[in-house]
């Protein structure tokens, strides 16, 4: 959030989604193509329902997702954890949220011959540098996911908001709450189902805290991910 406000959220939980097909696949999974979770993305979103649930550490009063087949699939698994009213209620899917745009041409496209036709992408150079041709430029994704964060700050004062959402989008809100340039500097690469929360201001002029990254302590025992022999 580029001006955080006092009257947002208490809190915001970010929970990155479960391993995907599309991830296990080596393919550009926009949208569009997204198929939801890999056997192990499943296990994964399970081990995080049942810590949930055990722990009551989040106690969240609100839950969204991404509008992506594996955000969604993501947030229904887990929402039983947050008990009434949220495990009773559809989860709201936010675009605002999703994962940076490949556009329609390349969305689906394998990461093989994206390089082949493109070369590697440089994530770290010019954040209006089109590495998607009809998609997303690295800055106008940021600008959505700020967006959204700005949305979110208006409808839920003082809730405890969680968000299913994706590695990118992890990196943009980080990148941000760190004062941090759209590109540049350290990258913020989340685990699987990892839980990264932040405390809103107490007082004027003070910035959000980082009240935990990257927490994933329910993977244990779990593989890191799909062997490729299993691969989809």
């Amino acid at each position: 959030m580029t001006s955080p406000q006092l009257n947002g959220p208490s809190r915001l939980t970010l929970v990155r989604h479960g391993e995907s097909n599309v991830t296990v696949a080596r393919v550009i999974g926009g949208r569009i193509t997204c198929s939801g979770l890999s056997p192990l993305g499943v296990a994964q979103t399970e081990a995080l329902r049942d810590r949930l649930a055990e722990t009551d550490e989040l106690s969240a009063d609100v839950l969204l997702a991404s509008d992506f087949a594996r955000a969604i699939e993501t947030a229904a698994i887990m929402r039983p954890a947050f008990g009434d009213p949220i495990a009773g209620a559809p989860v709201e899917e936010w675009i605002e949220f999703g994962e940076h745009d490949p556009g329609p041409e390349l969305d689906g496209m394998t990461f093989d011959a994206y390089v082949e036709r493109f070369g590697m992408p440089d994530w770290t150079g010019d954040p209006d540098e089109v590495i998607f041709p009809g998609g997303e430029t690295t800055r106008a994704f940021h600008e959505r996911v700020e967006r959204g964060l700005d949305t979110v700050g208006q409808r839920f004062a003082g809730k405890h908001v969680v968000i299913a959402c994706h590695g990118g989008v992890i990196n943009a809100v980080m990148r941000s709450m760190c004062g941090l340039g759209v590109t540049g500097g350290p990258e913020f690469r989340a685990t699987n189902t990892s839980i990264t929360s932040f405390v809103a201001p107490s007082a004027p002029g003070w910035g959000w805290r980082v009240e935990r990254y990257n927490d994933a302590a329910h993977l244990a025992g779990l593989p890191d991910a799909t062997p490729p022999s299993e691969n989809l």
